[in-house]
C-alpha cells in the first residue's frame, strides 16, 4: 500500500468516564467519516480521575473498554489504536497503563503495556506514575497490511532506545498516545515527536490530551502527524478535534533510499549482528 490516510484524536479532560467514552466515540467517528484508515486516541483518554481511583477503575483484560474499542473499529472498519487504558494486573502487584491496536474486524492485534513510568518534578509538581502503575517490560511492533506499526505511550517518547528497537523491528509508523504535561510540552514535545520520527525514518501519530483540572492535570495537546522528514503534516494545538495527514510509502522509502541511516548505523543491534557475521570486533 503507498498510501494511506491516519488520524490523531485530541481530546479535553472531561467530567466523567461516560462523557469521555461519548465524546471519543464522537470523535472516532468523525476520523473515519474523513477516511482514516487508522485512527489513534490519547493516553487514558477517559481514565483520568485521581491517582487513588487507579487501581478501581482499571479492567480486566477484554474488560468492557477494551471490547467498546474493539466494537468501534469494528463498527468503522478502521484500525484503532485506542489511546491507552488501565489494565489489572495478575503479574504485577500495580495496573498497567496498556495501549491496544484492534483491525477492522475488531480483533485485538498488539498489546502494549508502558515501559518508563513518568515520575518525574516538573515546575514544583512531583508526578509519580510508578506508584499506582506497573512498568511493562515488552517492546510491542505489529505487521498489519497497511504498514509495521510500533507502539508507544507518552513518556516513552524520551526514550530513543526503544524507537530504535521497534525502527530494528521494521516499524514505519509509530503510534503515541500521551498526555504531555504544559510545562514539558512547551519545551519539549515538538522537537522529540520530529526528532523520533526523523532518527528513525518513520512516521508519528502523537495524539495528545488538552485541558486543565489541577497543577498535575494541564495537558498540553499539540496532536501532530510527523512524517519521516520530520515535518509536522498535520496538526492541533489547542481544543478537542481530529487531525488527518495521508501518509505517502514511496516517500518513506525515498528518504530511506536517499539517507540511507539506519543501514549506515555503526553502533546497536544492526552493526553487532552483521559483525557477527563477519567475525569482527563490533564498535
Amino acid at each position: 500500500m503507498q498510501h494511506v490516510r491516519v488520524a490523531a484524536i485530541q481530546m479535553g479532560v472531561g467530567n466523567s468516564h461516560e462523557d469521555d467514552i461519548a465524546r471519543a466515540a464522537e470523535l472516532i467517528a468523525e476520523a473515519a467519516a474523513k477516511r482514516a484508515r487508522l485512527v489513534v486516541l490519547p493516553e487514558r483518554f477517559c481514565q483520568w480521575a485521581s491517582d487513588s481511583t487507579i487501581a478501581t477503575m482499571a479492567e480486566e483484560p477484554s474488560g468492557t473498554l477494551e471490547q467498546w474499542q474493539a466494537n468501534r473499529a469494528r463498527e468503522h472498519g478502521i484500525y484503532l489504536v485506542g489511546g491507552s487504558v488501565l489494565e489489572r494486573a495478575t503479574d504485577a502487584p500495580r495496573p498497567y497503563n496498556a495501549s491496544l491496536l484492534f483491525s477492522p474486524d475488531g480483533t485485538l492485534l498488539g498489546r502494549y503495556r508502558k515501559i518508563h513510568l513518568f515520575d518525574a518534578v516538573v515546575d514544583g509538581v512531583t508526578h509519580g506514575e510508578s506508584d499506582t502503575i506497573s512498568a511493562g517490560d515488552e517492546p510491542v511492533c505489529v505487521d498489519t497490511e497497511l504498514a509495521t506499526i510500533g507502539m508507544t505511550i507518552c513518556y516513552d517518547l524520551r526514550f530513543p532506545e526503544l524507537f530504535r528497537t521497534l525502527s530494528d523491528r521494521g516499524m514505519q509508523i509509530a503510534t503515541l498516545p500521551a498526555g504531555f504535561t504544559r510545562v514539558t510540552g512547551q519545551a519539549h514535545w515538538e522537537v522529540l515527536v520530529r526528532a523520533r520520527a526523523i532518527e528513525n525514518q518513520c512516521f508519528v501519530i502523537a495524539a495528545g490530551m488538552y485541558g486543565r483540572t489541577s497543577p498535575a492535570r494541564d495537558f498540553f495537546g499539540h496532536s501532530m502527524i510527523v512524517d519521516p522528514w520530520g515535518k509536522i503534516l498535520a496538526e492541533l494545538a489547542e481544543g478537542e478535534g481530529v487531525v488527518t495527514a495521508d501518509l505517502s510509502f514511496e516517500q518513506l522509502q525515498g528518504v530511506r533510499t536517499r539517507l540511507p541511516a539506519l543501514q549506515n548505523r555503526r553502533l546497536g543491534s544492526v552493526a553487532v549482528a552483521k559483525a557477527g557475521r563477519e567475525g569482527a570486533v563490533p564498535l
